[in-house]
């Protein structure tokens, strides 16, 4: 029982008082194949703000040989979220390489 207890307890505390607690958003590249030179951090939404709404949006980003952001397609995730992850991944740098790719990006919104 105290075992239970202990985990949940240290499962909240990580959880309110974790890294990502603190930021409005963070950005997670988990399948992201080309490095990336240059991050821009998404605008929180003063709309998203007020509705305390927090989530996870992900976007497909054509990038173009040069590494230049080509497009940004919106794959899922809240619609208050979505255009401020396309804004800011549409201004992301990658690495050069020979052929154009396109990227499956995820963005981590948390409301304070």
């Amino acid at each position: 029982m105290r075992t239970r207890y202990a985990l949940v307890l240290f499962l909240v505390f990580s959880y309110c008082f974790g890294p990502a607690a603190m930021a409005h958003s963070q950005q997670s590249s988990t399948e992201v194949r080309r490095k990336v030179v240059r991050r821009v951090d998404p605008t929180y939404p003063e709309a998203a703000k007020r509705l305390n709404l927090g989530g996870t949006v992900r976007v497909l980003a054509v990038v173009a040989t040069d590494g230049n952001v080509k497009a940004v397609e919106p794959v899922g995730g809240s619609p208050l979220l979505v255009q401020a992850a396309q804004d800011a991944v549409g201004r992301w740098k990658f690495v050069p390489a020979a052929a154009e790719s396109k990227e499956l990006i995820e963005l981590h919104f948390h409301s304070e």
